[in-house]
């Protein structure tokens, strides 16, 4: 169990690295499966490599990737040119995200096949222990966001990451919003978990998580621009941190990019660095 001693930063160990990212690699796996099933006769796979999972779930998807990588030993030469076969087929690059904490051996094999550095972004993590505190601000209210509500929850998520951080180093990925919705709607799938966020009445703000392995993952939040520095994200963070406690999770992780405004306010409410990925691809 992760344990964090009063005032000390919570040390990410491999085996706690290994946890995340085999939670990671399920939700991309029980994802990608969805999309297939909402598009029947589609083209798409989640092949297991090497302890992760190569994905792709639909054209443009943020679910088209390999994670989890880096655990389990590197893949075989001959796995990976199946797989980028597969991604080649598909009209799509082959993107690794992979942790530093993995074995180097895959780094070493990923540049030495082509695999060029995009990007990084940061895992960071909170020891969960009893019930986080629940004090929110006046007029904000947190509540769970059902089917009914996707349409009204996907919009103001969307208006939020419309404006997204200025600081920071810059995503290299922008997503279009029917491209978000369907990957939004397969990661339900995968038990994923919407949260509403309003203001004296009005819809400020969503977010979701994911529980798993006594992991809790942080999947997205965003508040609307109208309605930020009100409390919204910490309003947000409470309710899904308390969900996860009832749930039996002792972690809970959240990506962000380096030195964005997202990290500065993950750590402000508690979360350390943990690991950092590369952002690795390979163009066909």
């Amino acid at each position: 169990m992760p344990h964090r001693p009063d005032g000390q930063p919570l040390f990410c160990a491999v085996a706690l690295a290994e946890r995340i990212e085999r939670a990671e690699a399920q939700l991309i796996t029980e994802s990608s499966e969805a999309a297939r099933r909402r598009r029947p006769g589609a083209t798409g796979f989640a092949t297991p490599l090497a302890g992760g999972v190569a994905s792709f779930a639909d054209e443009g998807s943020p679910l088209n990737k390999i994670v989890g990588l880096g655990f389990a030993g590197a893949p075989e030469a001959a796995d990976l040119d199946e797989v980028e076969r597969a991604f080649a087929a598909c009209g799509s690059p082959v993107q690794v995200e992979l942790a530093h904490l993995a074995d180097p051996a895959v780094g070493e094999l990923l540049t030495g096949r082509g695999y060029r550095l995009m990007s990084f972004e940061n895992v960071l993590g909170r020891v969960l222990e009893g019930c986080p505190d629940q004090t929110r601000p006046p007029g904000v209210e947190v509540r769970p966001s059902g089917d009914d509500e996707f349409e009204l929850w996907l919009d103001v998520v969307f208006d939020g990451f419309a404006h997204p951080d200025t600081q920071g180093v810059p995503s290299h990925e922008d997503f279009p919003r029917e491209v978000l919705a369907d990957a939004v709607r397969d990661m339900a799938a995968s038990g994923v978990r919407r949260y509403l966020a309003l203001c004296d009445g009005s819809v400020a703000g969503g977010a979701s998580m994911r529980t798993a392995d006594g992991v809790a993952q942080l999947t997205g939040a965003a508040t609307a621009p109208a309605h930020r520095r009100r409390g919204v994200q910490s309003a947000l963070l409470a309710a899904r941190l308390a969900d996860a406690v009832t749930a039996g999770c002792d972690i809970a992780v959240v990506t962000t990019q380096p030195g964005s405004t997202s990290q500065q306010n993950a750590q402000r409410q508690g979360f350390d660095l943990l690991y950092t990925r590369a952002v690795l691809v390979k163009h066909a």
